[in-house]
């Protein structure tokens, strides 16, 4: 799984110009799944955002993370975090799990998320317009393909 994962005090995500979803202070989690990603890769993922220590203490240092600072997250799924511009003009999208797959395991990442913040997201495969004010600006690129 590919998250891009960008520190906000504001963001929402509107489906034909309705909100589906908004939070205050947390973290918006644009998702891509990738072919052969498994519920572990959620899971990796889940600990690795709520836990990241990316939200200023009392003497202005990034030393607190989500679930320390009563945040909120904001999921979207978006398969063009997998796309491949190496070659030609055009990206390739071969690494993107099929739509069904990717589905459910976006649900997954969903709960598992849910269980411990408060959690609002996108529409699966819709259009989706996301508006965002990216304190810092904090933004993070993270893979569970790169665990390392």
């Amino acid at each position: 799984m590919r998250a891009v994962v960008q520190r906000v005090s504001q963001a929402q995500v509107r489906v034909e110009d309705r909100t589906v979803g908004a939070i205050a202070t947390g973290l918006l989690v644009l998702l891509g799944v990738q072919q052969g990603d498994s519920e572990e890769d959620a899971r990796w993922l889940t600990d690795k955002i709520l836990n990241l220590r990316i939200f200023e203490d009392s003497e202005g240092l990034m030393n607190r993370s989500l679930l320390e600072v009563n945040g909120s997250l904001l999921v979207v799924s978006q398969f063009t975090l997998l796309g491949d511009c190496r070659k030609g003009r055009r990206p390739s999208w071969h690494e993107a799990a099929p739509p069904d797959q990717a589905q459910s395991l976006y649900e997954t990442f969903l709960a598992l998320c849910r269980e411990q913040v408060p959690t609002e997201s996108g529409v699966f495969q819709a259009m989706m317009q996301v508006d965002l004010v990216n304190e810092g600006p904090v933004t993070l690129l993270l893979d569970s393909h790169k665990t390392f």
